[in-house]
């Protein structure tokens, strides 16, 4: 019999091999390994998002998004709606024709009561400024909503740790 501060270990070294999965599920107390209709539909909306962002594709950008989606940027400049998280990315693409941002989910909760899901993992953004490549890359937290069967991003927080390349990584922008 495990003592409680076995059982906390156990648990523990549980967890830990959890997070290693490529993508597991929460919900309602539980954890699986396994891959639910949701979770495989979110996964899809944010591959979606991401061939929409490497395409340039701001009217595919916003299919994904609730319109009050609310983005907290890795500038910590925060965007309210769709409109202006939109406006703020096709601003981006023409300031840097060669941008691409990947959102890659390494986790998935779904709270099916409430039709919401969370989603973290971690995100890379590549461009050229005049002084050469950057390479800026973090973790992120998305909230999703499920209105009419259809996820939607009702929310995103992207984190900043690490950057590479010129003056845009020596300072704060």
């Amino acid at each position: 019999m495990l003592t409680s501060r076995g059982g906390r270990l156990y648990r523990a070294l549980l967890g830990g091999v959890l997070l290693l999965a490529p993508l597991h599920l929460e919900g309602q107390g539980t954890s699986r390994a396994d891959s639910t209709p949701d979770v495989r539909a979110i996964v899809a909306a944010r591959a979606r998002s991401n061939a929409a962002i490497a395409r340039h594709d701001t009217v595919g950008i916003a299919r994904e998004m609730m319109p009050d989606v609310t983005v907290v940027s890795s500038t910590s400049s925060m965007g309210m709606g769709m409109s202006i998280n939109v406006s703020r990315m096709a601003a981006q693409f023409a300031r840097r024709p060669d941008t691409k941002w990947v959102r890659t989910p390494e986790r998935i909760a779904v709270f099916d009561a409430w039709g919401v899901a969370s989603e973290r993992g971690q995100w890379v953004g590549t461009w050229t400024e005049p002084d050469g490549p950057v390479v800026i890359r973090g973790s992120y937290e998305a909230q999703w909503r499920q209105i009419d069967g259809l996820w939607r991003i009702q929310g995103e927080l992207f984190v900043p740790l690490r950057c590479e390349g010129g003056a845009y990584c020596r300072a704060r922008p």
